[in-house]
């Protein structure tokens, strides 16, 4: 089964609960549980548990999100769908960039462990520690080697799971937990008692401290999210696996606390000033106290497969993320190719791979990042609960595949709580927010000068081609459509339902009736009775094609002047205009005035008296210049490729001494410009012409439809030019003209 961007559904239940637990479980307790301890002293237990109920609280907003949009990508696709792809991308390239500096620190965790092993095994062999085990190199060396190693095995097997990694350490850990319980129930109480005692050193701002800091201990769960476009049956499987993933680390979690709390210190030594002393290790040291030289090595062997599992999650996380924004045009697009064989994205693998193994070797102190890393990972988790609350309002709850119970309560109190601990994150570590906002700088940087253009252009055809989306975000697009004409208003009202997403949009039918010069009682005007004529007409067409338009009539001396007050007092998005004669028009001063003053996007359409938008397949666009008309053209044709099959062919006709330099940045153009408004579904033509508009009306007469856009003169002032007045007078196909709102 295909999943999004053609990529397989492979991933069952076991699969995505393994992806959170290699994420969740091992690597944050081992790192984070000295930090606790010194915090609020052995009421971590406490503040892990509260940690783990706002974690639940964002895993079921998490999993409704995803349930409903099962695509690679987390919450940047939440974002895309709920709100617009530019607020997308800004949450993509945060999210993309937390998931890179996790692995960047899962990887230098692992490294650290294999070395802190190596050098007992060396103490205990030969009583010295070699030169060699201390250097940063060695450690770097490591963290690359296991990323590659990674990255390699995700490009020949692609699932992000490593199974045996998280039964390993599972077992491992359960060894620790039972051993730790050994221990307690052979203690006396009075002696447990002990260690227990102060349980809230710290009170409630040590608390409070411990839950900001270990918070992101938990955090995996929405790696899950981050590949739903490759897990099977998700409106099922995703919920369970961010639930289950969250219920076995804290299955293992608490108790681990419990114990080391009970009986990892020695007698008479305080918990709280064990982990101050060894914040890093508390965990090693109280298994030591326990059990022995064979505990400490056990967590060392359990940090070793922690870090090894968070690193291939995060590794498999970040691929996806930068392949959904690839497949959007919000990154480079070349990161968006899918190996058809394997279904994996190769370039996207790679270049996670290749970014965190050059972070590894150029940045040697990451700590900082990471704290950026958690705040960043933290504001996301507050914005799924915030999307959540927009999507309930946007959609039916029966449509949704999972819902979260107790809404609203749930998205509120998590969303709430989690921008508490984004906000604390931020205070007690400044420079986290400032790479945060230097990081955003550079992305907007790049989104604004390389990617925008793009982006937009495909997220208008993706909008076109799916009304939901529309839906999602909240629009309600109105199209105005000024009827006068009873013979094509059939036609007109057939784009119109093209560009207004049924069951979305809106279409508004305008009649301007200019009052008489003499009324004569008893005798109804001529052009009110015209105008009757014409709406009947329109309506009756409309409703025959299943569209329920809205209809007004209004009194007014000037057309062209009213039809844009209107459109300004609705909000319209758009004007569909019925022109039968362009150059009579053009002719008229008002109209001109109109076109360059409308305050939204203008489509003229000229249509012979038999045509039918249905019927239309070979669809003719003669391209040039910088594309100022793709935002609106991708809208159209996307909304044309809902109800019929179209056969589109892109002409680009350079004079024929262009240089070769600007014929190949040319093509490179038009080829990406149609793939973006088609998604490669089109032809592209490239024939140099000393006379354009001839070879453009000789083709047209092989097509059924020619698509042309509105010239931007002075101050951006659109009109109707010479080159498109004589292609209207000397041609026979039904002919669209698109006039962008001037920005």
């Amino acid at each position: 089964m295909a999943g999004d961007g053609g990529i397989q559904r492979t991933i069952g239940l076991a699969g995505a609960t393994s992806i959170g637990i290699g994420a969740i479980v091992g690597g944050g307790i081992l790192a984070l549980a000295g930090v606790a301890f010194s915090a609020t002293g052995p009421s971590a237990l406490v503040a892990f548990g509260l940690n783990g109920v706002i974690a639940l609280l964002t895993a079921l907003s998490f999993a409704e999100m995803s349930a409903a949009f099962p695509e690679s990508g987390g919450t940047y696709i939440f974002a895309k769908k709920i709100l617009s792809v530019r607020v997308a991308f800004g949450v993509g390239w945060v999210v993309w960039f937390a998931s890179l500096v996790a692995a960047v620190l899962y990887a230098l965790g692992f490294a650290a462990f294999v070395v802190l092993a190596l050098r007992e095994a060396w103490v205990l062999g030969h009583g010295s520690i070699p030169a060699l085990l201390e250097s940063r190199w060695t450690v770097s060396a490591l963290a690359v080697a296991a990323t590659l190693g990674f990255t390699l095995i995700m490009l020949r097997r692609g699932g992000g799971s490593a199974r045996w990694i998280n039964l390993a350490k599972i077992a491992v850990f359960s060894l620790v937990i039972a051993g730790g319980i050994w221990a307690v129930a052979r203690s006396s109480g009075a002696e447990m008692g002990a260690h227990l005692v102060p349980f809230f050193p710290g009170g409630t701002a040590g608390l409070f401290q411990a839950m900001g800091f270990t918070f992101i201990a938990l955090q995996g769960f929405d790696l899950i999210a981050a590949v739903a476009g490759e897990i099977k049956d998700p409106g099922r499987t995703i919920p369970r696996a961010m639930v289950g993933s969250l219920g076995v680390a804290l299955a293992i979690y608490l108790p681990l606390l419990f114990v080391i709390a009970a009986a990892g210190a020695a007698p008479g030594e305080s918990l709280t000033e064990l982990a101050r002393s060894n914040p890093e290790g508390v965990v090693a040291v109280a298994a030591r106290r326990f059990l022995g030289e064979f505990g400490y090595w056990l967590v060392l062997a359990a940090g070793v497969l922690s870090m090894l599992s968070a690193l291939q999650a995060n590794l498999f996380a970040a691929s996806r993320v930068a392949f959904a924004m690839a497949r959007d045009r919000t990154i480079t697009p070349r990161l968006g190719h899918l190996d058809p064989g394997s279904g994996i994205p190769p370039r996207a693998v790679l270049a996670v791979g290749g970014i965190v193994s050059l972070i590894l070797l150029v940045v040697p102190d990451v700590a900082t990042a990471g704290a950026a890393s958690s705040l960043i990972f933290l504001v996301s988790f507050a914005l799924a609960h915030y999307l959540n609350i927009l999507l309930r309002r946007r959609l039916a709850p029966s449509s949704l595949p999972f819902r979260v119970p107790g809404f609203p309560l749930v998205p509120l109190i998590g969303g709430t709580a989690c921008m508490g601990l984004a906000f604390y994150q931020s205070v007690s570590v400044p420079a986290a927010g400032v790479i945060t906002v230097m990081w955003l700088t550079l992305g907007a940087g790049l989104y604004a000068f390389r990617y925008a253009g793009r982006a937009q252009v495909f997220d208008a055809s993706a909008e076109g081609i799916d009304p939901l989306l529309v839906k999602h975000r909240g629009r309600n697009p109105m199209v105005l459509l000024p009827v006068a004409d009873p013979a094509n208003a059939g036609a007109l009202v057939a784009v119109a339902q093209a560009l207004s997403p049924p069951g979305v949009g809106r279409v508004l039918l305008l009649s301007v009736v200019h009052p008489p010069v003499a009324w004569q009682e008893g005798q109804e005007p001529a052009s009110l009775l015209e105008m009757s004529a014409v709406q009947r007409e329109a309506m009756t067409t409309s409703f025959a094609r299943g569209l329920a338009p809205e209809s007004l009539m209004t009194v007014a001396a000037g057309h062209w002047g009213e039809i844009a007050r209107v459109a300004r007092l609705h909000r319209c998005e758009a004007i569909l205009l019925g022109l039968r004669s362009i150059r009579e028009e053009s002719a008229d001063p008002d109209f001109n005035e109109f076109l360059s003053t409308a305050p939204c996007d203008v489509v003229m359409l000229r249509a012979p008296r038999d045509w039918h938008l249905r019927a239309t397949r070979r669809v003719l666009i003669p391209v040039g210049g910088k594309g100022s008309h793709s935002l609106l053209r991708a809208r159209l044709l996307g909304s044309l490729r809902r109800s019929v099959e179209l056969s589109v062919t892109y002409l680009c006709l350079p004079p024929p001494r262009t240089p070769q330099g600007d014929l190949n940045r040319m093509r490179g153009l038009v080829r990406s410009r149609a793939e973006d408004e088609m998604g490669g579904r089109a032809e592209v033509v490239f024939s140099p012409s000393p006379d354009p508009a001839t070879e453009i009306i000789r083709r047209a007469r092989e097509h059924d439809l020619l698509i042309l856009g509105l010239q931007h003169g002075q101050a951006g002032r659109r009109a109707i030019g010479a080159f498109t007045l004589r292609l209207a007078r000397e041609t026979d196909c039904a002919l669209l003209v698109l006039g962008r709102k001037t920005r």
